[in-house]
């Protein structure tokens, strides 16, 4: 069944015509590099930890490396930096259950990598699709849910506030109370910076408010996506042609 990620709605968000080059006609958009490949190292530690398997540098080093070597031909590696992401990893590593114990003390471990295919109110043809990084349990009968980001220093307080990134968290936890069937005001999002160039403080949580208000805003935000996505309408977003990073489809045969 047809279905839209978060990651799909950012596409789409950041504009609508890079999402058909990408999504629709299947043109490469990004294809990753060294620091998704630290990103997802790290995270496949994470995960050991939640779930208490045992994980060691090596474990870390070696995922890193197959990530590197699984880029494509066409992306370059620097390997410096991978280098020093092997040293960076090692810094983090024993930083992140003490960051678990320390931010919400007593927890259970309810789910690892939850798949969320869900279905979207208003929606017949498509559903929302996602995996939820971890979900834990405290004692004050709270339900937290939060996503690993790995970073270089950490966030600042715009990016930290910024609106499309916490939709993230937003959605997922719409998304895991309409499975899970549990009352929102019981589920606390958070996200858990995992920062390669901290000198200390390297693995830090910080909760994100996604209250009712701001639930409806995104999700009106995905049905607005999805409508334009239905009816074809492909609309250029200018702005985005050079903001931040750029569009690498900017000024070439697919966009001009």
């Amino acid at each position: 069944m047809p279905h839209i990620s978060y990651s799909e709605l950012k596409d789409w968000k950041f504009c609508a015509f890079y999402h058909k080059l990408t999504r629709v006609d299947g043109i490469d958009g990004f294809k990753g590099n060294a620091y998704t490949a630290f990103g997802s190292a790290i995270h496949s530690v994470c995960e050991k930890k939640l779930l208490q398997e045992e994980v060691n540098e090596e474990f870390f080093i070696q995922e890193l490396k197959k990530n590197i070597a699984n880029l494509p031909d066409d992306v370059e590696v620097d390997s410096k930096l991978v280098n020093d992401m092997l040293g960076q990893g090692k810094e983090i590593i024993p930083e992140i259950q003490a960051a678990l114990d320390d931010y919400f003390e007593e927890y259970e471990v309810l789910a690892v990598e939850m798949p969320l295919m869900e279905d979207i109110e208003g929606q017949d043809e498509y559903k929302f699709k996602g995996y939820i990084d971890a979900v834990v349990a405290t004692p004050d009968g709270k339900v937290h849910i939060f996503d690993w980001k790995t970073c270089s220093w950490g966030w600042d307080a715009k990016k930290r506030s910024d609106k499309m990134i916490t939709y993230q968290l937003t959605l997922y936890k719409n998304f895991f109370c309409q499975k899970m069937n549990v009352d929102p005001k019981n589920v606390e999002t958070h996200f858990a910076l995992l920062k390669r160039t901290a000198k200390k403080n390297r693995v830090e949580f910080f909760r994100v408010t996604s209250g009712p208000r701001k639930t409806q805003n995104a999700l009106k935000l995905l049905d607005t996506a999805l409508y334009n996505i239905q009816n074809q309408r492909y609309i250029k977003n200018r702005l985005s042609c050079r903001s931040g990073y750029g569009c690498k489809f900017y000024n070439t045969e697919h966009c001009s």
